[in-house]
């Protein structure tokens, strides 16, 4: 399964295969594999050694931001799931901040489908990246005003590249 994780201000996917108490993920081209163990307080993950304390205060859905505390720290986390994208009225992000479209792997603009200071939906497409003979449209995660087009049509990207910001 794939998601995209909006983490404080920083965004990537991630890639998740679950085999009950292990989970193997693959975040920013980096593979771990997770033993999961649920506690009172609620999940013990272990990676190679380090053990990692996380409570939840709420159940993840898709586009709804919760907060995660790992040990003493705390992060705003947002998961959405790109197949509920589909249909705009799906995702719920609805988050004051800006959010920016990232590459989700090397491949060509062919299109853009809006330009700067344009006001986008939930779920809109904003521009198509080709990535090995398949194109992909990247769709706006939340309603708001497109700020900033980074790239143009025919552009070379890489994975991870910022493609547009929206506030």
């Amino acid at each position: 399964m794939k998601l995209h994780a909006h983490i404080s201000e920083y965004q990537t996917d991630i890639k998740f295969k679950d085999k009950g108490s292990v989970v193997l993920a693959e975040i920013d081209g980096r593979t771990y594999e997770l033993e999961v163990r649920h506690t009172a307080d609620g999940l013990l993950l272990s990676d190679h050694g380090a053990v990692f304390n996380c409570r939840l205060d709420d159940i993840p859905e898709s586009g709804k931001t919760v907060d995660v505390l790992v040990g003493t720290r705390r992060y705003a986390v947002t998961l959405v799931d790109p197949r509920r994208l589909r249909s705009p009225g799906e995702t719920g992000i609805h988050g004051d901040g800006a959010v920016r479209i990232l590459a989700p792997m090397p491949g060509k603009v062919v299109r853009l489908l809006v330009n700067e200071g344009d006001g986008v939906e939930a779920g809109s497409g904003v521009l198509v990246v080709e990535a090995m003979k398949m194109q992909n449209e990247m769709k706006s995660p939340k309603k708001g005003m497109i700020t900033t087009l980074k790239v143009t049509a025919g552009e070379t990207v890489n994975a991870g590249d910022v493609l547009a910001i929206i506030e």
